[in-house]
């Protein structure tokens, strides 16, 4: 009896024993899973430090935009006023040029009236054509020292090239050098309208860069406003321009007619 128990508490531990393993196995298993199994996603909510950096980092940008936009302005403020004053420089001269050109050309036409003269009668003699050539070589030279003739030009009177004759009368080798001498004012004048019409241009180009720059400077100011309204699309500037619109007088084409009956228009 007593070896017969014991034979059945031998053989029945043991398998209990593997059944509760088996049942730890199975608990272990679905615990696993169960603490493995994703929770259902619900709504994520931003923090609120989240959006109020998002907000410190778009005005920190917009007011290093600005910065720059404002520099950029003010740069191309003093470009406009240097354009505008090397215009107003240009204006002088051009004014200046007129000015000679206008008493070489009323010099040429008075004695353009006198050229039909007849030429005074003189002898034919060394000395009568050493004071001619002495007179031709001092009035070139003093042209020369007035500007009226350049270097080359003069080179031509002293060595008696490109039609200059020192044996021609005087009053005839007068008439011919304000000719020459008005010629070069006419050229002048020309040179100086051609730069003025230029830096006129690059005036009103570097203007309107300062007047568009201005305006987006007016604009990126406006959008770090408190409480400012939505700025869209381009900016538009009234009243508070920091260049205003500026545009230069210009004069018109001024037209006449030389000595030689050659009309002459030149536009200002």
């Amino acid at each position: 009896m007593e070896k017969t128990v014991l034979y059945q508490f031998l053989i029945e531990v043991p398998r209990a024993a593997a059944i509760w393993s088996v049942l730890l196995v199975l608990a272990l298993g679905v615990l696993t899973v169960l603490v493995a199994r994703p929770e259902p996603a619900g709504p994520v909510e931003k923090p609120a430090d989240e959006d109020a950096l998002r907000a410190a980092t778009e005005e920190a940008d917009l007011r290093r935009y600005a910065g720059e936009v404002a520099v950029a302005a003010a740069g191309a403020g003093q470009n406009a006023e240097r354009r505008r004053t090397a215009w107003r420089v240009a204006q002088t001269e051009l004014d200046r040029a007129w000015a000679a050109y206008d008493r070489a050309e009323a010099a040429a036409r008075r004695l353009a009236g006198v050229a039909g003269l007849p030429t005074p009668r003189t002898p034919r003699t060394p000395a009568e054509y050493a004071a001619r050539e002495r007179w031709l070589r001092r009035a070139a030279m003093a042209a020369h020292w007035r500007g009226d003739l350049t270097a080359r030009q003069l080179s031509d009177v002293l060595a008696g090239r490109s039609g200059w004759d020192p044996r021609r009368h005087p009053a005839e080798q007068e008439v011919v050098l304000a000719r020459v001498v008005r010629d070069n004012r006419l050229a002048a004048y020309r040179s100086a309208a051609e730069r003025e019409r230029d830096l006129w241009r690059a005036s009103e180009l570097a203007t309107e860069a300062a007047r568009a720059l201005s305006a987006e400077a007016y604009a990126a100011a406006e959008r770090l406003r408190p409480n400012r309204l939505p700025v869209s699309g381009r900016a538009t500037v009234g009243r508070g321009d920091l260049v205003p619109r500026w545009r230069p007088a210009r004069l018109n084409s001024v037209s006449w007619v030389t000595a030689a009956g050659n009309s002459v228009t030149v536009r200002r």
